[in-house]
């Protein structure tokens, strides 16, 4: 895998309720900064979106984020320390967020991590892109996606998963060095 400039961060724009979340989430955003790898984020100042581009920020990392004129800006404050680019709506927001990126790291989250992981493994199966997804299993939270994932595949719905370019990883040191390998 060749250098990873830049890696679009998806993940909640709460803390959820183990703490181990955010702690992950921190974790993330010092080694990203300390990577020289830039953090593409929906902008917003909340939950673990906040925490990580807060801790990439105060670790010197470089740190952009993609909003939207309307709902996004009024339900999730904008970042005050970061570039925001507004667009105007969630679809151009993924598409510019998958432009500016060369992979996703995917911290626990709700729906809207859940549809932007999901837009990217689509992509990974029609062959429109080959830009890696790395999972961040803090406390085993993407458990059920994964046996869900090998479900779909021992049923017929999926045919070779090692198409996919996935990692997974249980703590943020593990993941990293999946990639910068």
């Amino acid at each position: 895998m060749e250098k990873l400039n830049s890696l679009a961060v998806y993940c909640g724009h709460t803390f959820g309720t183990n703490p181990q979340f955010e702690r992950d989430a921190a974790r993330i955003g010092e080694l990203l900064a300390r990577n020289k790898i830039r953090m593409v984020f929906g902008g917003g100042n909340v939950g673990l979106m906040g925490v990580t581009a807060t801790t990439a920020l105060n670790n010197g990392g470089t740190v952009l984020g993609v909003t939207t004129h309307d709902v996004l800006a009024k339900q999730e404050p904008v970042h005050p320390k970061i570039c925001v680019e507004v667009v105007d709506g969630v679809n151009e927001r993924k598409q510019r967020m998958y432009d500016l990126s060369d992979g996703f790291i995917i911290l626990p989250g709700g729906i809207g991590t859940l549809n932007e992981f999901t837009d990217i493994l689509t992509m990974q199966q029609i062959g429109e892109t080959k830009k890696p997804l790395f999972f961040m299993n803090t406390a085993k939270f993407w458990e059920s996606f994964s046996n869900m994932f090998m479900s779909m595949h021992a049923n017929g719905f999926i045919e070779d998963v090692g198409d996919y370019n996935v990692f997974v990883a249980d703590t943020p040191d593990e993941l990293f060095k999946k990639i910068i390998k």
